[in-house]
């Protein structure tokens, strides 16, 4: 069994809704307490939640298998934020630096799929 706390995919998602939690969300109006805040706190804990329990598969095929989940809510997250900005509930630097960490954990969950990918075959 792999440790996740050990997997850039998995910290680089931690602290990504760390950041949602505690620099985004406060920025946003009440009235969207329970709808877009709402969204982007269950896309944002969705990610490293998935990357760890990849992380109890027996096999690298499981693994790997597993590991495209994330992708899907790290997509859902990213959008999150551009309605966000739209809205002028955070500011292009806040927006700016969220895009590229999720672009960071898109290309790291990719390249950990390839990497074991080829190390199976």
């Amino acid at each position: 069994m792999r440790d996740f706390k050990k997997y850039d995919v998995w910290i680089k998602p931690h602290d990504l809704a760390l950041m949602g939690y505690k620099e985004i969300a406060p920025l946003f109006p009440k009235t969207e307490q329970f709808t877009l805040i709402n969204q982007m706190k269950r896309a944002a804990y969705c990610v490293p939640f998935n990357n760890a329990e990849e992380c109890g598969r027996n096999t690298d095929k499981d693994f790997v298998h597993f590991l495209n989940q994330p992708i899907e809510p790290v997509q859902e997250f990213a959008y999150c934020f551009l309605p966000s900005k739209n809205l002028d509930s955070i500011n292009n630097e806040k927006y700016s630096i969220a895009n590229e960490r999720l672009n960071e954990i898109k290309a790291k969950l990719i390249h950990l799929i390839k990497s074991i990918r080829g190390n199976s075959n």
